[in-house]
């Protein structure tokens, strides 16, 4: 029940947080607090910044929010890049789900589902269920997640974020490291199969964050597409790739961090969950950058090899291998058979979405 603990005293505190956040703003004078009707059409939904910068606070790390302060005039396109990232069938259908209206408390679903992982049944190998761009989880992938558990998979994202926050090439694109990122990873895989909307629920409760992009203050950090837009924006990367979108090179070692978690922490042990859970990653990863995925199997082997992991951490925990080489050529290196990737609306889709073993 530890995670059910650590659930309960991260919700407590964001609560707290959030209350005090909204009486801060509540304070503030109305001119702090920008009118919506002053903004884009495409950020006509934007709230303002919780406070007013102080004079030389620009271009800094606000002590309040963990964002940036000010920033570059956001360059053109940016925006319209947010807005394609909302259209992705995933996101969009996330979207959707938090607009509906659940009564279930957060730590009452956590409560439940690590009791429904008791007695789950063993399961077959279960075929990728996606269509028209969308992942579309059903009775099997729910029993897939219900058969690992929150607690496991708590574990693995935990595992995950340690390696993470220690990578100095992926830990660039996150501005803090206090939010429960492996918590809502967690949930998030755990509502992606189907297993309720625990996620969904969480992100009611987040404290709000907010970034000053240009002229424009911007919400971030409370769904994928603004936690991708965050990322790309965050102050941690060099002025020169500020808000550059994610390249083949940044998923592929996210991917081998990543599955390199799931090694460390028996998430290979569940046969069925992971055979499922690699073509998962294949295709979620493909919002990052759409010539990631044929690399997403190289990515799961590579920590199978003790003599990878040692050259990474001897390295200074730096993928040489990967970082910064031409993507085409990259391709070349893998087996002819994961080369392609033609996403699950083509005709006859290949990996992830075929029907055969990885």
């Amino acid at each position: 029940m530890d995670v059910v603990q650590r659930a309960l005293r991260t919700l407590n505190d964001r609560r707290q947080r959030s209350r005090a956040s909204s009486k801060t703003r509540a304070a503030s004078p109305a001119s702090t607090r920008a009118s919506s009707s002053s903004l884009s059409p495409k950020l006509r939904t934007i709230q303002a910044a919780p406070h007013p910068i102080v004079a030389g606070g620009e271009g800094k790390v606000c002590p309040i929010s963990g964002m940036f302060a000010d920033v570059q005039v956001l360059e053109v396109g940016s925006t319209a890049s947010l807005e394609a990232l909302r259209s992705d069938p995933d996101i969009a259908q996330e979207m959707r789900t938090l607009t509906m209206d659940y009564q279930d408390d957060l730590a009452e679903h956590v409560k439940t589902a690590v009791a429904k992982t008791v007695a789950s049944p063993p399961v077959q190998l279960v075929r990728f269920s996606a269509h028209d761009g969308r992942h579309e989880p059903n009775r099997a992938t729910q029993e897939l997640v219900r058969g690992v558990g929150l607690p496991a998979l708590t574990c693995f994202t935990e595992s995950f974020y340690r390696k993470v926050f220690a990578d100095s090439h992926i830990d660039q694109f996150i501005a803090s490291h206090e939010d429960p990122h492996h918590l809502r990873f967690a949930l998030w895989i755990q509502e992606k199969f189907g297993d309720g909307t625990p996620w969904t629920r969480e992100r009611r409760t987040r404290p709000k964050k907010y970034m000053k992009v240009g002229h424009e203050t911007v919400q971030v950090a409370h769904d994928r597409s603004s936690a991708h837009f965050a990322a790309w924006h965050s102050p941690k990367r060099e002025p020169h790739k500020w808000g550059v979108h994610f390249r083949p090179d940044d998923a592929r070692v996210w991917m081998r961090l990543h599955f390199w978690a799931a090694r460390e922490t028996g998430m290979f042990e569940h046969e069925a969950f992971m055979e499922y859970y690699t073509r998962f990653i294949g295709h979620f990863i493909s919002v990052y950058s759409t010539h990631a995925p044929p690399f997403t199997r190289e990515s799961a082997r590579w920590s199978s090899d003790p003599v990878n992991v040692q050259r990474y951490l001897q390295s200074g925990r730096v993928m040489e291998d990967v970082i910064g080489k031409d993507v085409f050529s990259e391709l070349e290196k893998l087996p002819a058979e994961e080369r392609l990737y033609t996403g699950s609306r083509a005709r006859n889709p290949v990996w992830p979405y075929d029907s055969g073993r990885s």
